[in-house]
């Protein structure tokens, strides 16, 4: 099983990479490996989206740090 810290990497890095898109970047993927049969890869990208989903709703628009 993939460490969370991993997971949470991954969602950041797929932020960076894709932007605004990234949620939909890991949901496709997670489909791919899921008519893949590949389950273990499928679940490490929902995990990935959902992670996603939260770093997300910590960015407010307009948040100045």
């Amino acid at each position: 099983m993939i460490e969370d810290r991993e997971i949470w990497a991954c969602a950041n890095l797929l932020l960076k990479q894709h932007g605004e898109n990234a949620w939909f970047v890991a949901a496709q993927r997670a489909d791919e490996l899921l008519a893949q049969g590949e389950m273990d890869g499928h679940r490490a990208f929902v995990r990935i989206l959902n992670r996603i989903r939260a770093l997300e709703a910590m960015n407010v628009v307009g948040q100045v740090h």
